[in-house]
């Protein structure tokens, strides 16, 4: 690396640690069964860990003794060897691209609208859902 990218990435970190709330305190409270972080700008953000990448199975005990990262951005989970990105989570995102995506499509598939049973119905009585066509070689 550069030097002159290294100082970029200097001033980047400086720019967000300005901006950008830190944790500085971190811990699961097993009485609301959420894990509970308090941010450098006063605020306590707290969530279920069924909803966070890593921790969906999580056992109470395996949620305690949550670390801090240096610069504060990050939550390490070291029973279960889960690490969680503060900035990324608090704007919602509580795993990565794919994981989201799949719980996202889950949630879409328990649908249970007028619209999808009336498709359901009709496929039912059409013999189910259309086998794939396979093509000769």
């Amino acid at each position: 690396m550069e030097l002159a990218e290294f100082e970029r990435a200097n001033e980047r970190a400086r720019e967000m640690q300005a901006s950008v709330p830190r944790a500085v305190a971190a811990r699961y409270d097993r009485r609301l069964g959420r894990v509970v972080i308090s941010l450098s700008s006063k605020v306590d953000v707290m969530f279920s860990p069924r909803d966070a990448e890593g921790l969906e199975k999580a056992t109470p005990s395996e949620l305690e003794g949550i670390e801090i990262s240096p610069s504060g951005f990050g939550i390490h989970f070291p029973r279960l060897d889960a690490d969680l990105y503060l900035p990324a989570l608090l704007e919602g995102f509580l795993g990565s691209r794919k994981w989201m995506a799949a719980r996202l499509g889950a949630t879409g598939g328990r649908s249970r609208s007028v619209a999808k049973r009336k498709a359901a119905k009709k496929n039912g009585r059409l013999g189910g859902r259309p086998k794939k066509k396979v093509r000769a070689a």
